[in-house]
Parts: C-alpha cells; sequence; structure tokens
C-alpha cells in the first residue's frame, strides 16, 4: 500500500517487495528534456532511478528542486565560444495543491511551495519539487530556488537547508513518516538536523531511518564549511553548535558535509565496485562512520534504448543493427550540420566524447598532440569523425578554456567539431548516433560515470580508461577497448602522456583495422556489447539493489 495520502498515492499496488516507505532527497532529477532540474550525471541517475521504480512498483517517492532558471541553457557567443543563456522556465503539467509552509535561513522565514509530479506523467514515482520563488518572500528568498548549484555559496547553503529541512517538512506537512530517508549526496543533510530536532535528539532513531549515498572523490564534492556559518544559517535547525560537534564528532570549526552524512546514516554506499573500495579508503582514517557498500549506478534501458537497435540485438541480426545504426548516424548528423556547417559522413567511424565538463575528465587529451590529431583527422583512408559535448559549470573558467579550446582547434576540420545543449535529448542523440564513446577521466576520480552504460545500449562501443562502472563490464576487444593503466607514481604530465598515447595505439592498431578491414568482427563486437550491459546494468536492478542492500538491511 502506497503511503502517500490521496490525492498523492503511488499509481500502482505496491509490490510487497518494495513496500517498505522511502523518500529520495536529490538536488537534480533528469526526469524528461522539459523538466530543466539537472546538470549531470547524478541527476541522470537520479532520474534513471525514479522511473525505475515506478515499473516496479516501489514504495519511494522523490524530492528535489524545482530550479526556476535550471542549471543553464547552452548556446554560442558571436565567435562561437560557449555562452551561458538563464531563461524561466514554466512547467504546467506540475500540479499546485496549495501546499506551503516555512523554513528558517540565517534566522529567517523563507516561505516554501511543493509542486508535485504525479507518477503517470513521465513514468517516475511520485515526486514534489520545492520552490522559494514566491511572491510572499524578498528577493534573496526568492532568488535560492533560481539557479541550480548557484555560484554563491552562501546561496548554496540556503538550498541545501530547502532541499533537506524543506523536504523534510513537505513529509510532515502531508502526514507521513517514511520508514528511510535517502540522501542522494550530502546536498540535503540539514533533513538529518530536523529530524533530530523533532526526534528528541534521538541519534539512533535516526541512524534507523537515515541512508546515504556518496557520489565522488572529488573535493568540491565532498564540501566542508564553518561550523559557525552553518549555524548562523539555521542550517542545523535549533541545534546549538556544541550538540552539533557531539552528534557529529566534528572538531574544531570545520564541518565536512560527507564525513557527518557517514556519521548519521545507518548505511552508506559508493555508486561502483571501485568507488566503493576508494570511498571507503577515502574515509577509514574517521571513526564512527557507517559502513560503506557499493551499489553501482544504472541507468533505466526502457527509457534510453531506441526499439528497432533493440530488436536487432535480439534478433541477433549484425545487418539490422547496421542498417538502424547507419540511420540515427544521420539522423545525429543533421543536427551537428545545422549547429556546425559539418557534413558528417554515416559511413565513417564516428567517436563521442559527451559528458560534464571538469578538468579529471580530459576531454581535450586526445587533441593535445596537436599533429597526431591532424594526421588522425585528415586520414581519408580511414576517416574518423570526432564529436564534442557538455556543460561546464559556468564559473568553472579551467572546464570553459578547455570547451573554447576545441572549438577553435576543431574549426578547419570538416569532421572534428564541438555541439552544444548538452542535455538529455541531445545525449540521447549522441549515443544512438555514434559508433564509439570515448571516455578519458583520471583513473580512480571517476566514480562511476554512467553515460558510457547507455551508449552501449545503443550500439556504440565504450572507449575508456579502466575507472568506475567501467571495470566491472570490460572486457578489452570483446565488448569495448581499454587504454591501459598507467603506472603508479608517474606526473600528472606523463600519466597523460600514456594514456594519450594509449588511446592513439588501440584506435590505429585495434578499432580501425576491425571497423573497415573486418566489419564483421566489429558488428560481433558490438552486439556483444549490448548483450553485456544488460541486465547488469538497467536501474531495475540497481533499484531493487537499493532494497535489498540499503532500505531494508538491518
Amino acid at each position: 500500500m502506497s503511503f502517500l495520502p490521496e490525492p498523492f498515492s503511488h499509481p500502482y499496488e505496491v509490490d510487497p517487495r518494495f513496500n517498505t516507505s522511502v523518500a529520495y532527497f536529490s538536488m537534480e532529477f533528469a526526469i524528461d528534456q522539459t523538466l530543466k532540474t539537472y546538470s549531470g550525471g547524478l541527476g541522470f541517475l537520479a532520474g534513471s532511478h525514479m522511473r525505475s521504480a515506478y515499473d516496479l512498483k516501489q514504495n519511494l517517492i522523490g524530492i528535489g528542486m524545482l530550479w526556476t532558471y535550471g542549471y543553464y541553457q547552452q548556446t554560442r557567443g558571436e565567435d562561437r565560444e560557449m555562452a551561458v543563456q538563464r531563461r524561466k522556465n514554466f512547467y504546467h503539467f506540475l500540479e499546485d495543491h496549495d501546499i506551503k509552509f516555512q523554513v528558517t535561513v540565517h534566522d529567517h522565514p523563507v516561505w516554501v511551495k511543493a509542486l508535485y509530479l504525479p507518477g503517470d506523467v513521465f513514468g517516475n514515482a511520485p515526486m514534489f519539487f520545492l520552490t522559494t520563488d514566491l511572491e510572499e518572500n524578498d528577493p534573496m528568498s526568492r532568488s535560492i530556488s533560481m539557479r541550480l548549484y548557484d555560484s554563491d555559496f552562501l546561496t548554496r547553503i540556503a538550498q541545501y537547508i530547502v532541499l533537506g529541512v524543506g523536504g523534510a517538512k513537505l513529509l510532515d506537512v502531508i502526514g507521513v513518516k517514511p520508514d528511510v530517508y535517502h540522501l542522494n549526496e550530502a546536498h540535503a543533510l540539514s533533513a538529518a538536523f530536523h529530524l533530530l530536532s523533532t526526534n528528541g535528539k534521538d541519534v539512533q532513531d535516526l541512524k534507523n531511518r537515515l541512508v546515504f549515498t556518496t557520489h565522488t572523490p572529488e573535493a568540491a564534492g565532498n564540501e566542508q564549511h564553518e561550523l559557525d556559518l552553518l549555524h548562523k544559517f539555521s542550517f542545523f535547525s535549533n541545534l546549538n553548535r556544541e550538540e552539533v560537534r557531539q552528534l557529529t564528532g566534528m572538531k574544531g570549526n570545520t564541518f565536512t558535509h560527507t564525513l557527518a552524512a557517514l556519521r548519521l546514516s545507518r548505511i552508506s554506499n559508493g555508486v561502483s565496485k571501485l568507488h566503493g573500495e576508494v570511498s571507503r579508503d577515502m574515509w577509514k582514517g574517521n571513526n564512527d562512520i557507517c559502513p560503506i557498500i557499493h551499489i553501482t549506478n544504472s541507468q533505466n534501458k526502457k527509457y534510453w534504448v531506441d526499439p528497432d537497435l533493440e530488436a536487432a540485438r535480439v534478433k541477433g541480426s549484425s545487418t539490422s543493427l547496421k542498417n538502424r545504426k547507419r540511420e540515427l548516424k544521420k539522423k545525429l548528423f543533421q543536427l551537428v550540420a545545422d549547429q556546425t556547417g559539418c557534413l558528417l559522413d554515416p559511413d565513417a567511424l564516428t567517436i563521442v566524447w559527451a559528458r560534464r565538463f571538469a578538468g579529471y575528465k580530459r576531454a581535450d587529451l586526445i587533441q593535445r598532440d596537436v599533429e597526431r590529431f591532424k594526421k588522425l583527422v585528415t586520414d581519408t583512408d580511414r576517416p574518423v569523425q570526432i564529436i564534442w559535448a557538455g556543460k561546464p559549470y559556468p564559473k568553472d573558467q579551467g572546464a570553459i578554456d578547455i570547451f573554447n579550446h576545441l572549438v577553435h582547434a576543431t574549426e578547419t576540420y570538416n569532421n572534428a567539431t564541438v555541439v552544444v545543449g548538452y542535455e538529455l535529448a541531445l545525449s540521447k542523440l549522441l549515443k544512438d548516433g555514434s559508433d564509439m564513446w570515448l571516455n578519458t577521466p583520471v583513473v580512480t576520480r571517476e566514480a562511476s560515470g554512467t553515460s558510457g552504460m547507455t551508449a552501449a545500449m545503443n550500439g556504440s562501443v565504450n572507449f575508456s580508461t579502466y575507472d568506475g562502472w567501467i571495470c566491472e563490464f570490460a572486457r578489452d576487444g570483446e565488448n569495448s577497448f581499454i587504454i591501459p593503466p598507467a603506472a603508479e607514481g608517474l606526473s600528472p604530465e606523463a600519466r597523460d602522456q600514456h594514456d594519450m598515447d594509449g588511446f592513439y595505439h588501440i584506435l590505429e592498431n585495434k578499432v580501425l583495422p576491425m571497423y573497415y578491414d573486418e566489419p564483421k568482427k566489429w558488428w560481433s563486437l558490438v552486439h556483444q556489447s549490448m548483450n553485456d550491459v544488460v541486465p547488469f546494468f538497467d536501474s531495475d536492478r540497481m533499484a531493487a539493489e537499493y532494497y535489498e542492500k540499503l532500505y531494508d538491511a538491518r
């Protein structure tokens, strides 16, 4: 039975296997192209989770933020470099049930409204989205929910309070107390302090209900703030500083959000087998943390897979696979031509690098040797086409510089280019229309990296460093191509050189000969990749595992 009251109850009879009631808090959700409430991988993952929860009839709801301007609209300036556009979004499919309440931010009352997304609109678990962009609020309070990951860190603290405390208060207002509060990253950690302030500071009761997913070993994803500052912002509800230190084990004035979440939760998880190992090693010097297991991220096959490619896979027909892939390449190339003026060839090997632009992901790795790159993209005997896409954080100048560098470095070529607008729709086109999905993170710094899963589901072969989910999937030369790990202790420059050399060696000696000279072998590898990625990397497995290993684990 759904734990939500009417009119919010689940549009299905809950499967008894998933009867535990769960509220899933996340800063971003990628549910549909029309709903701009995400920036990248965290949102893609959360969106797939919500879709699988619906398909499996789980007793789960999602709680997120309704970002007035979303992350940002990625466009081009006059010189074709990246430009940021802010555009207000309207969502007439969200239901307004006049749910309003107040949260305290910096000792100031802020009105929050919750809008409802029924499960049968996009095929997701029922969801609530919180906004402060209301006439009842002053301009500063209205701005809290305007921009996902606002560049002002004080605004981000306020966002975390609205998501965490606001999400927990929403559940109080509608009269439900879920069995489990799931924090998808530490952004909603303030919910824990609201719960402590309302349950008599019973830490054991909190731990019985709180579970936590950590998503990255990157410092930027494991935020720290001054404890005094968070206290002034009312982050800890009505708990005083000493109570917070005692409850979280924090010493001094530095508050580490991930560490606090690990100490207040019953259990937590990394998002791949390797990331679980990295996380345990990363936090092992801290006492009183909860167990860190791993539940490997996955993506919702039902949403992502092209039906005709899937039919060809099931049929085992390389001819059908090849013909449909060619059609999808032509569809992608229409968009590329419209944006860039490049007319690409559907019979040429097409490599795509598309994900969030961040330094450790090394978008420009294969282009750093200018002459070698030029030789690659000007070879007419075995032509290679390369497309880049992705959104840098709008204040990450280093990532923006890499993006703009690639724009200018490719503008003289008719078969290498950069496209803009990397959201769900473009991501789908790129996965459908690519032959290879290139992934070049520094090894151990990519927690999971799920884009390659949906690429493989659509007949795009992973070409990657050995990191994240790839370690659980890849068999080099059989279902993917893997750049061998660099030796430990190398300088960053030597490591990058090793990985770039590995890319070119494999491409020139394995990939291109197979694609152009042994097409039967190539399409057999594509077929093997498609077979191997399901069902384990379908989010139905992941959503079920969250119940088995996290929600119901005692």
